[in-house]
């Protein structure tokens, strides 16, 4: 079997690890940089506690400030113009999976040229993009170290997934201190999407024992320390942990896939505008049992995943119901209809939108257009 594994140059972990960014940058010599972050991490202090290690290393910045959830095209093209105005040489992401996919889409569309339309799919651009550090805030999207970015479409009511090595950033950071003050149901959503990532990766075609490997230890960790930082967010263990697992999730299944959560999640988040983590969180225990019932490789893959859990015996049935039971107490709710902005009447279009996105090649099984719209009426309902 030939496998390709993407990595980042350098990554830094700990409680204040962006001050390693200061000799680093250095040695680049780095003069333009764009912060690309959202309004409350600007208002919070985030970005100007990024700004002074970039001060330090002589570079000058300006603030991008205008990402929200699920960026749009709209929000990648100001981006774009703000990039070609200032004569950027770097770009830095200081947030969770929107800051940092977009900064990847302006990335490669300044670099490459087009619309950032163009790039949807794998592989489609022709060179590296401007480089990037991504100053990551959020222990769960994994975006700091995968060949992976997320824009929505808004004509299209669809999120558009890209996959393009040429977006890899060149270092990633996860310091603590800026964790620490993630509330509590962004904390559970975004860790239950780091679990949903090392589960699809461990049930993608493209595994392979080096993303194994990854994501069996992703998968352990967050399981045990997930609900400690929901509890406590100040808990430094439980947050230094849930860092390095959502990134050990993060380069498993940028080299491994995803599959039909995401795919699915994607079409809900896109049309709906619905957080991402959260579909995850939600949709992961259907798409799971499904997956058992109709692949004979993920039913015997999915002992791997109850032992790494910690789970009584290695059944489909416990882990969906583990699966279920954790995320309604860590706050996610259990259906669809529970989390609202969806009804049944849109499940078919969702379908359509799912069976088109770039990580549904990647499950085990390929399913109909009338298995996904049962799939989310299991969902809505909690059947």
């Amino acid at each position: 079997m030939l496998s390709r594994i993407n990595s980042v140059k350098t990554s830094f972990f700990g409680k204040g690890a962006v001050s390693l960014l200061i000799p680093e940058l250095k040695k680049m010599g780095i003069r333009r940089v764009l912060i690309v972050t959202d309004p409350f991490l600007y208002k919070s202090g985030a970005a100007e506690y990024v700004g002074k290690a970039l001060a330090e290393a002589g570079a000058a910045y300006a603030v991008y400030h205008h990402v929200q959830p699920n960026p749009t095209v709209e929000i990648v093209n100001d981006c774009i113009t703000a990039v070609k105005t200032l004569q950027i040489d770097l770009l830095v992401a200081v947030g969770g999976g929107s800051a940092i996919d977009t900064a990847k889409a302006a990335s490669i569309v300044a670099a490459n040229g087009g619309r950032v339309e163009d790039y949807e799919g794998v592989g489609k651009s022709s060179k590296p993009g401007i480089p990037i550090v991504a100053v990551n805030t959020t222990a769960g999207t994994g975006s700091e170290c995968t060949s992976f970015y997320i824009v929505t479409d808004p004509v299209r009511h669809s999120k558009m997934a890209m996959v393009d090595p040429n977006c890899m950033v060149t270092i990633a950071v996860n310091d603590i201190e800026l964790m620490m003050s993630m509330p509590p149901k962004l904390t559970a959503s975004t860790g239950l999407d780091a679990l949903t990532h090392a589960i699809e990766a461990l049930l993608a075609r493209g595994a392979n024992p080096m993303t194994d490997r990854d994501a069996l230890w992703a998968m352990e960790t967050v399981w045990r320390y997930l609900p400690r930082a929901v509890r406590d967010g100040r808990d430094e263990e439980a947050r230094t942990q849930m860092a390095y697992a959502e990134y050990a999730a993060g380069m498993a299944f940028s080299n491994a896939g995803l599959g039909m959560v995401h795919a699915m999640a994607h079409a809900l988040g896109g049309h709906s505008n619905l957080p991402h983590g959260v579909c995850n969180a939600v949709l992961l225990p259907y798409v799971t049992e499904f997956n058992a019932e109709h692949s004979t490789e993920a039913r015997e893959r999915i002992p791997e995943i109850s032992k790494a859990l910690s789970l009584p015996d290695e059944r489909p049935y416990t882990l969906v119901r583990a699966l279920r039971t954790t995320a309604m107490e860590l706050g996610i709710p259990r259906t669809l209809k529970d989390m609202g902005g969806v009804s049944p009447e849109d499940f078919g279009s969702l379908a359509d939108l799912a069976l088109k996105d770039a990580c549904m090649a990647d499950n085990l099984y390929t399913p109909t257009r009338e298995e996904v719209i049962k799939v989310y009426e299991n969902a809505w309902s909690g059947i």
